[in-house]
């Protein structure tokens, strides 16, 4: 039994070395780095793991193209380079995917960009539109400035006639595409903090950071459990702050320390349709004024659209996706499609706090995606404080942190995680299709669906997860959308599943396809194993 705060902590009195507050994927990456070079490590969680931003991104593992014309050429860079290193040790849950970019001649910038303000210097007559040259050499640089070795290059689409010109306008008859990844992002999570607990580190979920404060070179940590209340105080040689939005927060109100440093929160908010077309690519679209969205296939039979960037000003604010965002990605798309959407075609939305690091930038759009690192012992034990950062570079952010921290650890171990595959992720990145074959040749009774959604998950653990049943009623309660009673009692005993929303929107996205009522049958049956494990473990 995982994530819970008394079984774990009983009779426990050791000072570990790191204490990670914050459970997205900066902090569990960071604690899986760490546990991985053999530091003691605890992780502590207020809510679900990935409860916030880090289930709330738009799912791509990629360079970011648009950023090349803010000349965030590292950032891109590390992100290019990060994409092929994470989808070696991932393939269940990040794959390849084509991006196709409609052509235009009104195509125009964002214009506060520096080559935006570069281009209308030196070609005022373009008046802000975006040439195809610039187009094909921003994707020029996007193919090579990461060493590219699986994925595919950019190649120019003739939409005359073809699958991918099908769905859009007539007008539109050239594109580009390019490659980028896909990325399951709070399974992505879940997966890193498994694999920091099969490492050594506590992982505590439902578990809330009422204060911390140094004493005698070490941090005092006073911790509650939030569905008992009951509080204990851990000690830790070292703070690492990954709290997201709420990282200012944890420096102003729980450690109480002095710094200039701060975090610019960006809401993006995304809309989930229905299938728009009938192939398997993503959409990158331009609008008029200069932003971007994209259109992604999404969970088989559906088409994710965003995102939007606003100012979001308080991070215990629940972000939601405002009517006013959604008619924006709404009109944004209608610019492209023949055949126009509108609210009643939208079936879920979600939206997400960007915690990005106030560089003082004129917009959300403009503020910087990289990451800040900052490290304050002033005050005798040290405390690490992460800024910003994106989902692509998480791995990259924790061997940057750990960089931070071993001069604090001396003999700790070096670089270890590029990849090393995650939980589930042990076969060959072109591997999916035998791994799902296998899979139904050992269990005939899957459908086709279930068998891809479990390989999806699950990759090589699915057999873990049906263990040894031969007919589908050995799986138990049947609970909707080929979701059993077994995988449920895994992810509750193997993945920190409190709740039928942990499973329902962030270990899976059968929300989407289950009934309120199915839902509601859920949240009961888990409670009950919840209680059950925790009398258990209580005695």
């Amino acid at each position: 039994m995982m994530g819970g705060l008394v079984s774990k902590l009983q009779s426990q009195q050791k000072i570990y070395d790191l204490f990670v507050v914050g459970g997205g994927i900066n902090g569990c990456g960071i604690a899986r780095d760490a546990a991985g070079r053999g530091m003691s490590v605890a992780l502590a969680e207020m809510n679900d793991l990935a409860s916030a931003t880090s289930s709330a991104s738009t799912k791509l593992f990629h360079g970011g193209l648009r950023y090349l014309e803010y000349f965030e050429i590292n950032l891109v860079r590390h992100a290019l380079t990060e994409r092929e290193v994470l989808l070696r040790a991932m393939p269940h849950i990040s794959w390849p995917m084509r991006f196709v970019l409609p052509y235009h001649k009104d195509m125009r910038f964002e214009g506060s960009t520096p080559t935006s303000r570069i281009l209308n210097t030196l070609m005022p007559w373009m008046k802000g539109r975006r040439p195809a040259w610039l187009i094909r050499f921003g994707l020029m640089l996007y193919d090579n400035l990461g060493g590219r070795k699986i994925l595919p290059a950019t190649k120019t689409l003739n939409l005359k006639n073809s699958v991918e010109g099908a769905p859009l306008e007539d007008r539109f008859e050239k594109a580009y595409e390019y490659s980028d990844c896909w990325i399951e992002d709070s399974r992505l999570v879940v997966l890193n903090a498994r694999d920091a607990e099969a490492r050594g580190a506590d992982i505590l979920v439902r578990t809330k950071v009422i204060s911390a404060a140094r004493v005698d070179d070490v941090w005092e940590v006073t911790v509650e459990d939030v569905a008992s209340g009951d509080q204990r105080v851990l000690s830790a040689r070292m703070l690492v702050n990954a709290g997201g939005p709420w990282v200012g927060d944890i420096i102003q109100q729980k450690v109480r320390i002095n710094s200039t440093e701060g975090v610019r929160l960006v809401r993006g908010s995304h809309i989930v349709t229905r299938r728009l077309y009938d192939h398997d690519k993503c959409y990158f679209f331009q609008g008029t004024d200069g932003r971007i969205i994209f259109a992604i296939p999404y969970e088989t039979d559906f088409t994710l659209i965003g995102t939007t960037d606003a100012e979001h000003s308080d991070p215990g604010t629940k972000p939601e996706c405002t009517p006013e965002e959604r008619d924006y990605l709404l009109n944004f798309i209608n610019q492209y499609l023949k055949a126009d959407i509108s609210a009643e075609d939208v079936v879920w939305t979600y939206s997400g706090v960007r915690p990005l690091y106030d560089d003082g930038a004129s917009s959300a759009t403009a503020a910087t995606r990289d990451y800040t690192l900052k490290v304050d012992s002033t005050g005798g034990a040290p405390i690490l404080n992460v800024f910003g950062g994106k989902i692509t570079t998480y791995r990259k952010l924790a061997e940057d942190a750990m960089e931070k921290i071993v001069p604090f650890f001396p003999g700790t171990l070096g670089h270890w995680t590029a990849g090393v595959a995650l939980p589930g992720g042990d076969f060959a990145v072109d591997g999916f299709d035998a791994l799902v074959a296998r899979l139904n040749e050992d269990y005939p009774f899957l459908s086709p669906f279930w068998a891809r959604r479990l390989v999806r998950a699950y990759g090589t653990e699915s057999w873990s997860v049906l263990g040894d049943a031969a007919q589908q009623a050995d799986l138990g309660q049947t609970f909707g959308a080929t979701l059993t009673e077994r995988e449920v009692t895994w992810l509750i005993d193997h993945e920190y599943a409190r709740s039928a929303e942990d499973i329902v929107w962030r270990r899976n996205k059968l929300g989407l396809r289950l009934e309120k009522e199915e839902i509601a049958e859920l949240e009961r049956f888990v409670q009950s194993e919840t209680a059950v494990n925790n009398a258990q473990a209580a005695g």
